[in-house]
């Protein structure tokens, strides 16, 4: 399955909420990305441009999606950023189709 790092950022709102009643928000992502197959692999908070990480594996670009599109649709964050994660393999596989496509940059 592939993987994916997302990067978040809570609201000032949601912070605040989390004083108040601090909660473990990993199992709540745990549970986000089980309910369409996939697995949490890590979640980390930090420090920096963004308030977390989390390193997720899904079955699929729709599954994650739909999993994005939840978690931004419920109002508690103010960036999610997901990059799909590609393994060596792949990159190997993609550097040999490169070599035939037929760029040509703007001008030339």
């Amino acid at each position: 399955m592939p993987l994916y790092l997302s990067r978040f950022s809570y609201t000032p709102e949601t912070w605040a909420r989390l004083i108040v009643h601090p909660e473990d928000r990993a199992k709540a992502a745990e549970a986000y990305i089980e309910s369409v197959g996939g697995k949490l692999h890590g979640f980390w908070y930090a420090f920096g441009a963004h308030d977390g990480y989390n390193l997720w594996e899904a079955p699929d670009n729709v599954s994650m999606a739909a999993v994005a599109l939840a978690i931004s649709g419920g109002g508690a964050l103010g960036s999610f950023e997901t990059t799909v994660l590609l393994t060596v393999d792949e990159t190997m596989d993609a550097l040999r189709k490169a070599e035939r496509v037929r760029y040509r940059p703007p001008g030339a």
